[in-house]
């Protein structure tokens, strides 16, 4: 009798079980190209002449930046987070394209993500994978991440070399150099089992130096601390957009 009645409540308990049971979503993965340009052009390390706002020419010898903890926000608002990093590297053309698994199937109207290393990871000393030191990206002496490094070469830089260099990095207020991105899809982004979800993203250069803060090279050539660091971050918060989804 007391078999038979072990017997029940365990089978009770496991129908219980199983009728709260829930399954998981069904996912997919999206793809994200970045594509760097300067302004309508793309960008060409060492060998094309541009110009900035003022009319001042440059050449661009380095272009690298953080991205990371991407989000998708759907037609109702929830937000589909992944976390990580990425370091995005003009000289490494397949640091360009990232892939986002674990993406519940659906609609998505935006995507978002930071530009730079948050405070946590900031504080949290040398790392590895796409935060590793060995990347070029970690400023020993502040134990601290360079969100953004653009190096290149203006006639009008009063620079040794007539170089550019700008290392913007810097995540402690007044000097926050981390942006949040926020950009909309032209159409709804649809993540299901039938497409292979792509995303391309446009980064442009010519940003850095024009918008709420233009750049005079003769006067501003180099940033590589917290001076003038807000500046040239507040310009790279307008340098994404989506051109193809």
């Amino acid at each position: 009798m007391v078999k038979k009645l072990v017997y029940s409540v365990l089978c009770i308990a496991a129908l219980v079980a199983a009728m709260s049971f829930t399954p998981p979503p069904e996912c997919g993965s999206l793809t994200i190209h970045f594509v760097n340009r300067v302004g309508d052009k793309p960008l060409v390390l060492d060998s094309v002449l541009y110009k900035n706002s003022l009319g001042q020419s440059y050449t661009v010898s380095m272009f690298k930046y953080y991205v990371g903890n991407f989000h998708l926000k759907n037609k109702q608002g929830k937000e589909i987070v992944s976390k990580g990093y990425f370091l995005i590297n003009q000289e490494d053309e397949k640091s360009m394209e990232i892939t986002l698994d674990s993406i519940p199937f659906g609609e998505y109207k935006s995507i978002g993500f930071t530009l730079g290393v948050d405070s946590i990871d900031n504080s949290s000393g040398a790392q590895s994978g796409a935060l590793d030191p060995v990347k070029g990206m970690f400023w020993a002496w502040n134990t601290g991440y360079i969100f953004l490094k653009m190096e290149g070469i203006s006639s009008a830089s009063t620079s040794t070399g007539k170089r550019l260099e700008f290392h913007i990095g810097g995540y402690k207020a007044p000097n926050n150099c981390i942006r949040e991105i926020e950009l909309k899809f032209k159409n709804p982004l649809k993540i299901n089992e039938e497409n292979n979800s792509v995303v391309k993203i446009k980064a442009d250069a010519s940003h850095l130096f024009s918008g709420q803060n233009p750049i005079d090279f003769s006067k501003l050539s180099s940033v590589t601390d917290f001076h003038n660091a807000n500046h040239i971050a507040d310009n790279y918060s307008d340098m994404f957009s989506v051109i193809e989804n």
